[in-house]
Protein backbone atom coordinates (compact mmCIF):
# COMPACT_ATOMS: atom_id res chain seq x y z
CA UNK A 1 0.00 0.00 0.00
CA UNK A 2 1.39 3.47 -1.11
CA UNK A 3 2.09 5.88 1.46
CA UNK A 4 4.22 8.89 2.04
CA UNK A 5 5.56 10.76 5.06
CA UNK A 6 5.23 14.36 5.05
CA UNK A 7 5.16 17.47 7.20
CA UNK A 8 1.76 17.87 9.52
CA UNK A 9 -0.62 20.29 8.77
CA UNK A 10 -3.48 22.36 11.29
CA UNK A 11 -5.78 21.32 8.75
CA UNK A 12 -4.86 17.24 9.35
CA UNK A 13 -6.64 17.51 12.88
CA UNK A 14 -9.53 16.42 11.83
CA UNK A 15 -8.25 12.83 10.05
CA UNK A 16 -5.91 13.12 13.04
CA UNK A 17 -9.13 11.88 15.20
CA UNK A 18 -10.80 10.07 13.32
CA UNK A 19 -7.67 7.43 13.16
CA UNK A 20 -6.50 8.22 16.58
CA UNK A 21 -9.44 7.94 18.70
CA UNK A 22 -9.21 4.52 18.94
CA UNK A 23 -8.50 2.28 22.25
CA UNK A 24 -6.53 -0.46 19.84
CA UNK A 25 -3.93 2.29 19.52
CA UNK A 26 -3.98 4.35 22.69
CA UNK A 27 -3.35 1.08 24.66
CA UNK A 28 -0.11 0.48 23.15
CA UNK A 29 1.31 4.61 24.21
CA UNK A 30 2.55 6.24 26.54
CA UNK A 31 -0.86 8.49 28.89
CA UNK A 32 0.77 11.39 26.72
CA UNK A 33 -1.93 9.86 24.15
CA UNK A 34 -5.24 10.64 25.29
CA UNK A 35 -7.70 8.19 24.67
CA UNK A 36 -10.89 9.49 23.54
CA UNK A 37 -8.55 11.80 21.03
CA UNK A 38 -10.21 15.08 20.32
CA UNK A 39 -9.72 18.00 18.06
CA UNK A 40 -8.24 19.72 20.74
CA UNK A 41 -5.76 17.15 21.67
CA UNK A 42 -4.97 16.96 18.14
CA UNK A 43 -4.71 20.82 17.46
CA UNK A 44 -2.07 20.80 20.39
CA UNK A 45 -0.48 17.58 18.81
CA UNK A 46 0.24 19.39 15.76
CA UNK A 47 0.63 22.63 16.88
CA UNK A 48 3.57 21.42 19.36
CA UNK A 49 5.54 19.35 16.06
CA UNK A 50 5.46 22.29 13.92
CA UNK A 51 7.32 24.18 16.16
CA UNK A 52 10.57 22.06 15.62
CA UNK A 53 13.39 22.64 13.79
CA UNK A 54 14.96 20.45 12.11
CA UNK A 55 11.74 18.28 11.73
CA UNK A 56 11.19 15.75 14.04
CA UNK A 57 7.59 13.91 13.97
CA UNK A 58 5.98 13.36 10.74
CA UNK A 59 2.35 12.65 8.95
CA UNK A 60 1.72 9.21 7.46
CA UNK A 61 -0.42 9.77 4.75
CA UNK A 62 -2.54 7.28 2.83
CA UNK A 63 -4.60 8.73 -0.11
CA UNK A 64 -4.35 12.44 0.66
CA UNK A 65 -5.44 11.80 4.74
CA UNK A 66 -3.08 11.94 7.53
CA UNK A 67 -3.72 8.37 9.01
CA UNK A 68 -0.84 8.05 11.66
CA UNK A 69 2.71 9.66 12.95
CA UNK A 70 6.24 8.78 12.94
CA UNK A 71 8.70 10.80 15.15
CA UNK A 72 12.74 10.38 15.75
CA UNK A 73 13.67 12.25 19.20
CA UNK A 74 16.93 12.85 20.18
CA UNK A 75 18.37 12.34 23.13
CA UNK A 76 20.25 14.71 25.33
CA UNK A 77 23.18 14.89 27.84
CA UNK A 78 24.83 11.83 27.82
CA UNK A 79 22.69 9.79 25.65
CA UNK A 80 23.25 13.00 23.25
CA UNK A 81 24.22 10.38 20.68
CA UNK A 82 20.55 8.19 20.60
CA UNK A 83 17.16 8.88 19.61
CA UNK A 84 13.96 7.71 20.21
CA UNK A 85 11.09 6.66 17.68
CA UNK A 86 7.75 6.74 18.83
CA UNK A 87 4.85 5.94 15.72
CA UNK A 88 1.61 4.80 15.51
CA UNK A 89 -0.86 3.90 12.71
CA UNK A 90 -4.22 3.86 12.25
CA UNK A 91 -6.12 0.26 12.72
CA UNK A 92 -7.98 0.25 9.83
CA UNK A 93 -4.35 0.08 7.35
CA UNK A 94 -2.25 -2.54 10.23
CA UNK A 95 -1.25 -5.21 8.31
CA UNK A 96 -0.65 -3.34 5.00
CA UNK A 97 3.26 -2.98 4.92
CA UNK A 98 3.50 0.89 5.51
CA UNK A 99 5.22 0.94 9.00
CA UNK A 100 8.01 -0.84 8.26
CA UNK A 101 8.86 1.25 5.50
CA UNK A 102 7.54 4.37 7.28
CA UNK A 103 10.64 2.94 10.27
CA UNK A 104 12.89 2.53 7.54
CA UNK A 105 12.49 5.99 6.41
CA UNK A 106 12.40 7.85 9.81
CA UNK A 107 15.82 5.57 10.95
CA UNK A 108 17.75 7.18 7.63
CA UNK A 109 16.14 10.61 7.61
CA UNK A 110 17.54 10.64 11.57
CA UNK A 111 20.91 9.22 10.91
CA UNK A 112 21.34 12.04 7.96
CA UNK A 113 19.61 14.93 9.86
CA UNK A 114 20.70 14.42 13.87
CA UNK A 115 24.28 13.78 15.03
CA UNK A 116 23.27 10.12 16.22
CA UNK A 117 24.55 6.37 15.96
CA UNK A 118 21.51 4.91 17.79
CA UNK A 119 18.27 4.20 17.17
CA UNK A 120 15.74 2.57 19.89
CA UNK A 121 12.24 1.97 20.58
CA UNK A 122 10.64 0.81 23.36
CA UNK A 123 7.76 -1.36 22.51
CA UNK A 124 5.31 -2.71 25.23
CA UNK A 125 6.12 -6.30 25.97
CA UNK A 126 2.47 -7.91 24.91
CA UNK A 127 2.69 -5.61 21.69
CA UNK A 128 3.54 -8.41 19.23
CA UNK A 129 2.65 -6.04 16.09
CA UNK A 130 5.29 -3.50 16.99
CA UNK A 131 8.13 -6.20 17.73
CA UNK A 132 7.09 -7.81 14.47
CA UNK A 133 7.13 -4.42 12.61
CA UNK A 134 10.61 -3.48 14.67
CA UNK A 135 12.58 -6.48 13.19
CA UNK A 136 10.95 -6.17 9.75
CA UNK A 137 12.92 -2.34 10.00
CA UNK A 138 16.41 -4.00 10.71
CA UNK A 139 15.79 -3.86 14.31
CA UNK A 140 17.44 -5.78 16.92
CA UNK A 141 16.45 -6.49 20.43
CA UNK A 142 18.62 -4.82 23.14
CA UNK A 143 16.87 -5.65 26.08
CA UNK A 144 13.57 -6.30 28.31
CA UNK A 145 12.53 -4.91 31.60
CA UNK A 146 10.93 -6.16 33.79
CA UNK A 147 7.79 -4.86 34.95
CA UNK A 148 9.22 -1.50 33.93
CA UNK A 149 5.57 -0.26 32.52
CA UNK A 150 2.41 0.27 34.38
CA UNK A 151 -0.65 1.10 31.74
CA UNK A 152 -4.44 -0.11 32.37
CA UNK A 153 -4.39 -1.72 35.43
CA UNK A 154 -1.35 -4.03 34.27
CA UNK A 155 2.34 -4.59 34.67
CA UNK A 156 4.20 -5.30 31.21
CA UNK A 157 8.19 -5.65 30.58
CA UNK A 158 9.27 -2.69 28.59
CA UNK A 159 11.41 -3.87 25.36
CA UNK A 160 14.08 -1.86 24.09
CA UNK A 161 14.89 -2.20 20.19
CA UNK A 162 18.03 -1.07 18.84
CA UNK A 163 19.43 0.22 15.16
CA UNK A 164 22.87 1.19 14.67
CA UNK A 165 24.21 3.67 12.45
CA UNK A 166 26.34 1.67 9.89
Amino acid sequence: MNYKLRDWKISDAESVVKHANNYNIAKWLTNQFPYPYDKEAAETYINSVLADNPQKVFAIEVNGEAVGSIGIFPQSDIHEKSAEIGYWLSEKYWGNGIMPKAIAEIVDYGFKTFDIVRIYARPFSSNKGSQRVLEKAGFELEARLKKALYKNGEYMDELIYTKLKE
